[in-house]
């Protein structure tokens, strides 16, 4: 039986959209760090307006190792007003020539874009993301539940810790890709 289409957020304002997003919770997956602490996204709105720079970072090693990987998103018609985006990062991190697209649906945004619900069509992926690094239980909850009537697997959800918020500069130590490439073999 197929699974019934995904309700996706109308007229996502991008703008409003943009600026630093934390990972409260995700599907695990083969290209995130599994030992990852005060994971975040910052999102950048481009000049030309219809693309944005995508910043995902991660911190290992107990929080000192900053790990990261930049992109590009867009809206995957323009026509529609739909928050169906794609995403093109570049592989690996240390050395990135090679784009992987993928699909970046928002699901739910509250009203003053607080916190949000972001998943793909497949459902592999999903991730709760907030404004900051934690999210009311109640709101964790809602948007878990919002998830599970989208046809997500709930199960698989992990909380992603943030012990110690990170620098807000990007000058931290790197680890220059190892993250991926450990993460490649399920490290």
């Amino acid at each position: 039986m197929a699974a019934a289409a995904m309700r996706v957020v109308r007229d996502l304002d991008l703008e409003r959209y943009a600026g630093r997003w934390y990972e409260i919770a995700c599907f695990p997956s083969t290209f995130q760090p599994k030992t990852g602490t005060n994971t975040r996204a910052t999102y950048t709105l481009n000049p030309d307006d219809r693309t944005v720079k995508v910043l995902n970072e991660t911190w290992t090693d107990g929080g000192g190792r900053r790990g990261h990987i930049e992109g590009t998103a867009w809206r995957a018609d323009p026509a529609s007003d739909e928050a169906k985006l794609k995403v093109r990062l570049y592989v690996p991190p240390f050395l990135p020539v090679f784009p992987v697209t993928g699909d970046y649906w928002v699901l739910h945004v509250d009203a003053d874009y607080q916190y949000a619900l972001v998943g793909q069509p497949s459902r592999k992926y999903l991730w709760i993301l907030c404004r900051q690094p934690q999210m009311d239980e109640s709101v964790y909850n809602e948007l878990v539940e919002r998830a599970k009537e989208e046809g997500y697997d709930v199960s698989k959800l992990r909380k992603t810790a943030h012990p110690d918020p990170p620098p807000e500069s990007e000058q931290s130590p790197g680890d220059r890709g190892v993250w991926w490439i450990k993460s490649i073999f399920g490290k």
